[in-house]
């Protein structure tokens, strides 16, 4: 039945047809399913649909053979999978692992969105070739130019085992080369035919299957049949539903237009879709609004389909038959540039069925039959480059359906998609290229059947790009980039489908705006007229075409078919013309100019790009042989002449004329040379036919006198005469001349305008001295110049300047008239970069031009004549330095230098001169020229010229002649006598004897000669810097004409030396010198004395009232004495913290870390600070689960306090704190760096965030006690023992028996009377800062505390206040600051105490001193007379430590004995519950020996003596002890009670300095640990059967929690500190091996998907999704990294943002991005990766990193950072 009345039988046919009709045959019940799905699903597209498409297209596929593609046990397909994904998770025939190596076989895999790839510099052959992960790791690179890039979106491929990708064979183990692929790559090149043609050649139609593969499967026929008429049908099905898909998204105007769309819907049924395209310029909240407002689907739904918009690239919003309802949207929409189409809904559910074919066929490419991962790639080939077969010819012409048979004799199935590419979006697009790709690395044939295809059509792709589509990143024309970059590839399309020419024609008819109905017209227009307004001159998409043509024309073989072919040139010369002189500009004189249009910025665009084209162009002849270079050079003379005499239209008459020859008298000749004045005319930069011939003429070794005589042609004199008269060659060289003249005038002021570099033009100007008269060309130079103009004043002398640059530069440049190898020219250019001084990578690429720091051999030069300097510090970067011996290549009149470059780099050079010589002011000589071949050997002649000698005179001469009747020297002057000196010199070094007979020959002004002038300068005082040039000219000029030099030279009397007047000079102004230091001397003896007794008198002052006031300083607000007349505090911040942390008894590797831990903390631990670090590779091959992160679970909730060491009074306090509410209050809009509800403020001097003020103390100065320690207990215990009962004490205490007081809670309710008294003092009112911050945390987090506490609105609610305080502290030698900031906190302690003990004499001190003591004495502890029902050993012995410093510092080193046993009894009980855990783990390191017998002694009897109170824990800790061994368990012992100690130091030494002095930290070799015991004068535990005493005490303890253990095991574990170093994430040391394992590493467990924009918690190192919508939280406020803050850090968040390469700080909803630790190789920071190199972890950086969270310093960071901005907040200003 034909398709034509299937289309009307399906139409008649019941849609709900008898299940038994279904056709038998699976491609017929493919097609049923397809034509009836539409209507049956009501044209809703569901995942439930998507599954069906699948199911029929398998069942259709692989009929009953679905045994070859999955195990037998699986013979059909889970709903929703893909074949390829279920046959990895199956492992069927190999699948999931590594492919069988393959001789031969690309690598060929297709990169995933994120995924990292490299380029090798070094190996590939262009930039286009990139590797894999995984090949890249497995072959050597070492020391190459290696860049790593993350893939923006899916596509490409890795080009691993493609020969013709790389320089060099890089041999990875997994794709060797086979030498049957070399041979057909190289018969490929013999066999085209390379003769350039008008008319397309035919494509071959079969491509036979590949060669020589080991693993192919027997397939029945019938089943190979069914897969190519299967994927042939899915192919049709495709091409179908997009011949009626649209081009751009737009909307008909009205309810006729909609109805009038083409559509494939036989039913023409009401029913429409709306669809959103996605883009670039509209956010998510943006869309989501617009479709709540326009369709009524709540924020839900549509955030999840502004996420599929933004994913698949479009979503259809909304299907109904209302079509007014749906235009009105559709138009609200376009309002805001929303891409929008209305169409049928039957077509647009057709369209997504496509989407689901060609996920499908992608799907295919991945997937096997049997062991064959090539046979399915094969079909799908095929059928690709087949001829579509129609399933529905009713409709086969249309507006909307292209002619392609018009462009190709048989156009195949892969030409429509490309031509359709447009119409489809962003997903299928993405997945259309994988297959592409896929097929492109079967074989040589396929490619070049492929890249046939797409040469054919490619001006349709073109056309599309650059005029309709919307998606340009997806783009099908980036395709060229893997076509046109492969070398056969490139000679195949070129010659057999005339890419070349057609490329150009496109880019003149785009310039030319020869458009009509967005395509570019492909007939060439008559009148070729550049309009610069014009769109195509706005867009930014003509780049990628310039760039497509700059890569066919690089290839080798196209550029030998380019030099060989004069075709090609000729083609281009034409194109090169039309972009001639465009955009000229002429100076306006008389009226004022308010800005400049921007229209230039796009003509440079155009032109750079066209010039970039010229440069291969150029380059290309050097493959060609004399005839054909001379043909070339007259191809394009030819044309610049047609163009500069105006013979051809392409110039405006308007602004041009015809160049007239005119007549000037210059010395005593006359030269007829172009009549132009620059001031007046029009000039144009752009002169791509000069250009080009510059280029041309770089082939020097091809245009050598002995090449040309074997074409006939004398020289390049001759090449240039013969044909063209010496007016033709003014003609041609006046232009370049203008530009040179303009950009002197711009240097000079006159014009207001950009420029850049023209070399070009110097080169063709240096060219037409070797082809005419010398002086021709010099007086053309001074009239273009400055002859004609009416210059004045400085404008005149800048001009002289500058002409005088450019005789310089074309006379001394010699890098183009040598055709100096590009290896040579990268080295001078950088030795010239760097001779002004150390530079970074960055700065110097900057003065290098961009090609040759793109050039593979740059870096290794660079590394030749350079010294790396690594960074040291954090704000360090890499530096470059010049080798010294590089120097010797300098020349400072290099054309690269400005005036004050060459005079930074004269000084340099003649210091290094200086040095070596000895010289007091060395010369520096020109260097020679060197040029002793080719046609420009004949330039140095050029420096005999008279009109040259002319111009050197008179140089000198006019400035001699304007100092004198000025007296002073004219501006410039310095600049023209250096200039003029430089040429004199250039011409005594390369032709010494004529130039020396010429200067004392020829008479100028009043008859002097230019060597007369040069001796009148040489004793003359005025021009003393240039003596020692003048010295070394006469002197070269003496050799050779003695008697013409010395005559004027003998100005000075010989009897009275010179030197001896000078020596007289010295003498008489050392000895003035020696007087007056002497008189000097006398006035500081006298004023000395003076000042001591006034000293004195001072003393005795400062002794007499030192008693009266103590001063700390001045006062940061008002500058005032700070002392205890009036009340001040230090300014400081509270701010809750999880950084402590509690040792995770789930982890073995941590009881690892402690077994490793150095003995002595106080001392540095040598790091390897190398960069980039040694080792890398290796180190990072080792990788962890998060990171090695911290598990939050184990950290505990605190305050901690820190001060930025700046006071203030307190009156001053409040007055500031006032101004910053008045601020917010002016600024209400501001994110405000301070937040006024959590009393913050910043300290007004260093910018630091604080919250309270914290009163100001001196040390106690009381000596340490002589009581031994025994005697103290005795004494205490008696104490306790006379002192009445006190129920109001106990009554303050904690019910829970705990031994806490209730007055020292952050919520206590009895603290707010005290405060409000009228009579509260000032250290209340600082009190009352710390208690409100305290306060508010508290409140805040409940939840967080572990301890047991009253509930609220009780006594002693909230957090408990000398609870363990954060202290973070590297060294024990902490800072005055630090320690006055903990003398400060105690303090604070000392007045609640006071506040609620009010009416006791010592404020209530003594009464809490007995309340400690009695907590500490077990005997306290057990009788009923007490509460202590709480054993003291589940309380944390330091909080006890701090209360006692706080009520009676004097009984410190008391208190401490007893704390360090508590908490040594503490550990073990700790230990026995952590090592309990992890008994069966055996990998610890086995200590040789115990290590610390004289400080723990008996560990053993130790450790029972503590457990025994509690049968059950005694068993527990025997099978502990027993398993673990003395040695491992007295490790752990020292480990975990070390930090006590130091904790006990810093407190100790802050309060009581005297009774703790500070030892010489790490001074001798014993370890901290005993120096710590020593200190404090407590007894080592080997010590302990000698101390009755503390035994009694350890015995009571013990007891106290034995028994409560038996009682009830629940409530008495010991939770010990994590006693490691405490360290953040470890990331890997190279960046790049991040993205290695990406999809296992770097997994956000929130929404079980690799985040696009990952953030790793460098806490805990978790993975978090940054800045996406996936993430939020439910009300869509707060992103993951907030949310993931919360629960990790709590205010605190620290980030490792990998796509940016920055860290992000945040704090309690504010944030900021900080220096990434990482550097690249050049040890810079290259956020967001953009310049690709690898990077490596700066140690110092990442330490930097480590300590500002360590020690806080985060809210700070922040802080400061919105401190310098005014913003509004959120992620936008971040």
């Amino acid at each position: 039945m034909s398709s034509f009345m299937s289309l009307f039988n399906a139409s008649r046919h019941p849609v709900t047809m008898n299940p038994r009709d279904r056709p038998s045959d699976p491609l017929s019940r493919l097609r049923y399913a397809f034509e009836t799905m539409p209507s049956s699903r009501k044209y809703i597209f569901s995942p439930a649909t998507r599954a069906e498409v699948l199911s029929e297209l398998y069942d259709a596929f692989w009929g009953p053979y679905s045994h070859l593609f999955l195990p037998l046990s699986n013979s059909s397909l889970p709903m929703s999978t893909t074949l390829s994904s279920v046959q990895a998770d199956l492992g069927f025939a190999g699948a999931g692992s590594e492919d069988p190596i393959v001789p031969g076989r690309p690598c060929g895999h297709i990169f995933s969105k994120g995924e990292s790839c490299f380029r090798c510099k070094d190996c590939a052959l262009d930039d286009s070739c990139v590797l894999c992960s995984r090949c890249f790791h497995s072959s050597d690179h070492s020391d190459h130019n290696v860049s790593f890039f993350v893939a923006q979106q899916a596509g490409g491929c890795c080009d691993c085992g493609d020969i013709e990708a790389w320089r060099k064979p890089i041999s990875c183990p997994f794709h060797p080369l086979a030498p049957h692929v070399q041979e057909q790559i190289e018969q490929s090149l013999s066999a085209v035919d390379a003769t350039p043609r008008a008319v397309q050649r035919s494509i071959s139609e079969e491509i036979p299957f590949v060669e020589n593969y080991p693993y192919r499967v027997a397939i029945p026929p019938e089943l190979r049949d069914l897969m190519s008429r299967t994927i042939a049908y899915a192919l049709d099905f495709i091409l179908d539903t997009l011949d009626y898909s649209p081009d751009e998204a737009t909307v008909p105007l009205n309810e006729a237009d909609l109805r009038l769309q083409p559509s494939a819907d036989p039913m023409q049924k009401d029913q429409y879709a709306i669809v959103i395209w996605n883009d670039d310029k509209h956010s998510f909240d943006e869309v989501i609004k617009l479709i709540c407002e326009t369709t009524g689907h709540d924020r839900k739904t549509a955030s999840i389909m502004a996420h599929s918009i933004d994913d698949a690239g479009r979503e259809i919003i909304d299907i109904h038959g209302d079509v007014p309802r749906l235009l009105e949207a559709a138009h609200l929409m376009t309002k805001i540039e929303l891409g929008v189409t209305i169409r049928r809904a039957y077509d647009t559910f057709r369209e997504q069925v496509a989407c689901v074919i060609i996920e499908w066929l992608l799907d295919l490419t991945r997937s096997r039959l049997g062991a064959d991962t090539l046979i399915i790639k094969e079909i799908i080939a095929a059928e690709l480059l087949s001829p579509r077969r129609r399933e529905n010819t009713f409709f086969t012409s249309g507006p909307q359906i292209p002619n392609l048979a018009a462009d190709l004799a048989r156009p195949c199935r892969i030409d429509w998609l490309f031509v359709y590419h447009t119409r489809l979006w962003k997903k299928p697009r993405i997945h259309l290229k994988a297959i592409y790709a896929s097929i492109l690395i079967l074989s040589h044939p396929h490619k070049i059947a492929i890249a046939s295809h797409f040469a054919s059509i490619y001006h349709r792709v073109a056309d599309a790009y650059l005029l309709v589509d919307r998606e340009a990143e997806t783009s099908i024309k980036y395709f060229a980039l893997q076509l046109f970059t492969a070398p056969s590839v490139a000679l195949h399309i070129v010659c057999q489908h005339d890419l070349m020419t057609r490329l150009l024609d496109i880019i003149v008819n785009f310039f030319t705006n020869h458009i009509a109905e967005k395509h570019i017209l492909t007939t060439t227009p008559a009148q070729q007229d550049i309009d610069v307004d014009s769109p195509p001159f706005r867009s930014k998409r003509f780049m990628p075409v310039f760039s497509d043509l700059r890569y066919l024309c690089h290839n080798q073989p196209v550029q030998q078919l380019i030099a060989r072919h004069p075709a090609y040139i000729r083609k281009f010369v034409k194109v090169c013309q039309v972009f001639m002189c465009i955009n000229p500009n002429k100076r306006i004189a008389s009226s004022h100019i308010e800005y400049e249009t921007d229209v230039w910025i796009s003509v440079f665009n155009v032109t750079l790009s066209l010039s970039r084209v010229i440069k291969v162009y150029g380059e290309a002849f050097a493959f060609a042989n004399p005839t054909q270079l001379v043909g070339a050079i007259t191809t394009v003379v030819r044309e610049i002449l047609a163009v500069c005499t105006l013979t051809t239209d392409r110039l405006d008459k308007a602004k041009f004329s015809k160049p007239m020859l005119h007549e000037v008298e210059f010395g005593d000749a006359r030269y007829r040379i172009v009549d132009f004045n620059v001031l007046e005319g029009w000039v144009s930069f752009h002169h791509s036919l000069h250009w080009l011939l510059a280029d041309l003429l770089k082939h020097v070794d091809i245009l050598s006198e002995e090449s040309l005589k074997q074409i006939g042609v004398s020289g390049v004199r001759d090449l240039f005469l013969r044909p063209f008269n010496e007016g033709a060659i003014l003609t041609l060289i006046d232009f370049p001349l203008r530009v040179l003249a303009m950009i002197a005038q711009i240097r000079a002021g006159l014009w207001l305008l950009h420029y850049r570099d023209f070399m070009l033009h110097l080169f063709i100007l240096q060219s037409s001295l070797i082809i005419l008269d010398p002086n021709i060309i010099i007086v053309s130079i001074l009239d273009r110049e400055v002859e004609k103009s009416p210059y004045e004043g400085a404008h005149l002398l800048s001009m002289v300047e500058e002409v005088l640059y450019v005789f310089i530069t074309i006379l001394g440049e010699r890098a183009s008239a040598t055709k100096l190898p590009f290896q040579r020219a990268i080295r001078r250019e950088i030795v010239h970069a760097l001779a002004a001084g150390p530079s970074s990578f960055t700065e110097l690429a900057k003065r290098v031009s961009e090609r040759m720091v793109d050039d593979v051999s740059f870096e290794r030069v660079l590394k030749d004549v350079s010294h790396f300097r690594a960074p040291e510090s954090t704000s360090d970067t890499g530096a470059y330095e010049l080798k010294d011996e590089a120097y010797d290549e300098v020349d400072p009149f290099t054309f690269h230098y400005t005036r004050n470059k060459r005079e930074e780099v004269e000084v340099i050079l003649k210091n290094r001169l200086r040095k070596k010589t000895g010289a007091e002011d060395p010369v520096i000589v020109p260097k020679p020229l060197a040029i002793t071949s080719g046609p420009f050997s004949i330039l140095p002649s050029v420096l005999e010229s008279e009109a040259l000698l002319q111009v050197m005179f008179y140089s000198i001469y006019n400035v001699v002649a304007l100092t004198n009747s000025a007296g002073t020297a004219p501006p410039s002057a310095e600049a023209i006598l250096d200039q003029a000196f430089q040429l004199i010199m250039l011409a005594l070094v390369e032709r010494p004897s004529v130039f020396s007979h010429v200067s004392v020959i020829k008479p100028f002004a009043e008859g002097k000669k230019l060597a007369d002038i040069i001796c009148a300068l040489e004793h003359d005082e005025k021009y003393k810097p240039y003596k020692s040039r003048i010295d070394w000219v006469l002197t070269e000029m003496s050799k050779h004409v003695p008697e013409g030099v010395q005559p004027p030279r003998k100005i000075l009397s010989p009897t009275a030396p010179a030197p001896d007047v000078e020596s007289a000079k010295k003498r008489a102004a050392k000895a003035r010198q020696e007087a007056i230091m002497a008189q000097m001397k006398a006035q500081q003896a006298s004023f000395s004395l003076n000042f001591e007794e006034e000293e004195e008198e001072n003393d005795q002052d400062m002794d007499e009232t030192s008693d009266e006031l103590s001063s700390y300083g001045t006062c940061i607000v008002c500058q005032e004495d700070l002392n205890e007349a009036k009340a001040f505090g230090s300014l400081g911040l509270v701010q809750p913290s999880r950084l402590l942390r509690k040792h995770p008894d789930s982890h073995c590797q941590y009881l690892n870390e402690l077994m490793t831990m150095p003995q002595s903390l106080d001392r540095a631990t040598p790091r390897d600070t190398t960069f980039p670090p040694a080792n890398a590779e290796e180190l990072d091959s080792t990788s962890s689960p998060n990171f090695d992160g911290f598990p939050t679970q184990y950290t505990r909730f605190g305050l901690h306090a820190s001060v930025c060491g700046h006071m203030m009074h307190l009156d001053c306090f409040q007055v500031y704190n006032s101004s910053i509410r008045q601020r917010h209050r002016s600024h209400a809009t501001r994110n405000h760096p301070e937040n006024i509800q959590r009393k913050e403020y910043i300290c007004p001097l260093c910018k630091s965030l604080g919250n309270v003020l914290l009163p100001v103390l001196h040390p106690s100065n009381s000596p340490a006690s002589q009581i031994p320690f025994p005697d103290w207990i005795r004494a205490a215990g008696i104490s306790v023992l006379k002192s009445k009962p006190d129920s109001v004490m106990d009554g303050l205490q904690f019910r829970s028996g705990t031994g806490e007081f209730v007055f020292w809670s952050a919520q206590d309710p009895g603290y707010g009377a005290a405060v409000r008294k009228p009579e509260a003092v000032a250290s209340t009112k600082m009190l009352d800062t710390l208690m409100l911050s305290s306060r508010m945390v508290s409140q805040q987090t409940r939840h967080l505390r572990e301890r047991p506490e009253p509930e609220v609105g009780e006594r002693g609610a909230g957090m408990y206040l000398p609870g363990r305080p954060c202290i973070v502290a590297d060294s024990l030698s902490l800072s005055d600051t630090q320690s006055r900031m903990i003398r400060g906190l105690l303090a604070s302690l000392t007045r609640l105490a006071a506040l609620e003990l009010d009416g006791r004499p010592d404020g209530g001190r003594e009464s809490v001193k007995q309340a400690i003591i009695k907590r500490l004495l077990p005997e306290w502890s057990r009788t009923s007379l007490t509460s202590f029902s709480y054993p003291l050993l589940l309380r944390d012995p330091f909080t006890v430590l701090i209360e006692t410093a706080a009520v009676a510092p004097e009984m410190l080193q008391h208190v401490l004995i007893l704390c360090y046993y508590a908490c040594l009894a503490r550990t073990v009980i700790g230990m026995v519950y952590v090592l309990n855990k992890a008994r069966t783990y055996n990998a610890f390191q086995q200590p040789a020996a115990r290590a610390h017998a004289d400080i723990f002694g008996d560990v053993r009897m130790f450790f029972m003596s503590v457990v025994r109170h509690s049968p059950v824990f005694e068993h527990t800790a025997t099978l502990v002890f027993d398993a673990f061994g003395e040695a491992r368990i007295e490790r752990m012992l020292y480990a975990f009670t070390l930090p006590f100690l130091r904790r006990a130091a810093i407190l100790c030494r802050s309060v009581v300095p005297l009774t703790f002095p500070t030892p010489l930290l790490g001074a001798s070799d014993v370890n901290e640990y005993k120096r710590l015991l020593a200190t404090f004068g407590i007894p080592p535990l080997a010590d302990l059967p000698n101390q009755d005493t503390l035994q009694n005490a350890l015995s009571g303890w013990c007891a106290h929690y034995g028994h409560s253990h038996a009682a009830s095991q629940l409530n008495c574990g010991v939770v010990l500190d994590y006693a490691a170093v405490y360290g953040i994430a470890r990331l890997p040391l190279i960046l790049d091996n991040l993205f290695g394992e990406r999809d296992k590493v770097m997994k956000c467990h929130r929404c079980n998907t690799v985040p696009t924009d990952a953030a790793i918690c460098l806490i805990c190192g978790m993975t978090c999704c940054m800045a996406s919508h996936c993430c939020q939280d439910e009300l869509g406020i707060r992103g993951e990294c907030n949310m993931h803050t919360r629960e990790c850090g709590g205010a605190i968040g620290v980030y490792f943002v990998v796509k940016r390469c920055s860290l992000l700080y945040l704090y309690a909803s504010n944030g900021t991005f900080a220096q990434s630790p990482y550097l690249d190789v050049h040890g810079e920071v290259d956020v967001s990766m953009r310049r690709g190199r690898r990077q490596y972890i700066h140690p110092a950086r990442w330490e930097e990193v480590r300590k500002t969270w360590l020690n806080h310093g985060i809210p700070t960071a922040v802080a400061r950072k919105l401190e310098s901005t005014v913003d509004s907040g959120g992620w936008e200003t971040l």
